[in-house]
């Protein structure tokens, strides 16, 4: 389905400006953008993937990865095709990397309502947007949360954080988390490995907590290329100083899409990212991709077990109105 597109002016000679995402692309007639699903069809711009979902899944909150958002419930997940990133890491490349620009399949159509009644009939308490890019399909998610908001049921975006403020303050009134992957800390890795840059993502973050989503951070740790004491340092502070008590989430490497050569990540170099992070000042720190260690959410006043984890599954949970079961400090999150 088409659809006009929002966060776009038009311009000379059928050309348009697309302020969606840090991009900001300027498409001519009948091309697309860098996302490869946003078309400029005779001076109009379109997102061509709007209802066409291509994922949908039940999954439980802990795998966006939320640990502090509404632990143990599950999330109505879903998707369509595209992204603003090319990373040749991405570990959802069948669908993130498919683009109408070559002519790919774009999914099955599934209506905004379509996906409230689903999230309802399944128990589930919130929708995530994730699997891609959620600001690339933007128009169906915002349509999507505006009627799950109304049904009493949370939004999240898992997102690379590649959005623009205009964008941000849009989908804002109707968003409760995000988990936002800060991949590296460098420009020249953004580029070479996305595509993209370093700023606008440290941007989203912040506007994020300013507005008060709530916020959870990824960091996938690539041999070689991000694990360095100084970029895993570096990360760290950043985080600390928009909220050390931001969970930031650190996870295991495995070779997949482009990057079949590099190894997975060792063991002591996730321990050790977790040390910095600690050292940083970060309150809440977790290891994923890995089994034994690193799942746990602990009191940052007693230290005592408030969940318990097992893979993505809530074992033991000693948390009572958003407080310690113990020592009755409050944990930051939304419980």
């Amino acid at each position: 389905m088409n659809k006009e597109a929002l966060l776009y002016e038009k311009l000379e000679n059928k050309f348009v400006h697309c302020y969606l995402c840090a991009h900001q692309c300027r498409i001519a007639n009948q091309k697309f953008g860098f996302c490869g699903v946003r078309q400029n069809i005779n001076g109009i711009l379109y997102t061509r993937t709007y209802s066409r979902l291509v994922a949908s899944h039940i999954d439980p909150i802990e795998k966006k990865p939320l640990y502090h958002f509404l632990p143990g419930s599950t999330s109505f997940s879903i998707a369509t095709i595209g992204c603003n990133f090319h990373c040749g890491f991405c570990q959802n490349w069948e669908i993130s990397q498919r683009s109408l620009r070559d002519g790919d399949a774009d999914g099955e159509d599934f209506s905004p309502e379509a996906i409230v009644m689903a999230a309802i009939k399944n128990k589930c308490k919130s929708i995530s947007y994730t699997y891609t890019e959620p600001t690339i399909f933007f128009e169906y998610a915002l349509d999507t949360a505006k009627i799950a908001k109304n049904d009493r049921l949370y939004n999240v975006f898992v997102t690379n954080g590649y959005m623009t403020k205009e964008a941000l303050l849009m989908i804002r009134p109707y968003l409760d988390a995000a988990n936002v992957d800060l991949k590296f800390f460098k420009d020249g890795s953004y580029n070479k490995m996305c595509g993209a840059k370093l700023e606008p993502v440290l941007e989203t973050i912040r506007l994020m907590k300013e507005l008060g989503v709530w916020v959870e951070v990824t960091t996938l740790i690539i041999p070689d290329e991000n694990d360095s004491e100084k970029e895993l340092s570096d990360i760290a502070k950043f985080i600390a100083g928009v909220d050390r008590n931001m969970p930031w989430h650190i996870s295991r490497f495995h070779s997949d899409y482009k990057l079949t050569a590099y190894s997975i990540t060792p063991e002591n170099t996730l321990r050790k990212a977790r040390d910095i992070g600690y050292n940083a000042g970060l309150t809440y720190i977790y290891v994923g991709n890995v089994i034994g260690f690193g799942n746990d959410t602990r009191c940052h006043h007693c230290k005592k077990l408030l969940i318990k984890r097992e893979g993505f599954s809530a074992l033991e949970y000693n948390i009572n109105s958003g407080k310690c079961a113990f020592c009755n400090t409050v944990i930051p999150g939304v419980f």
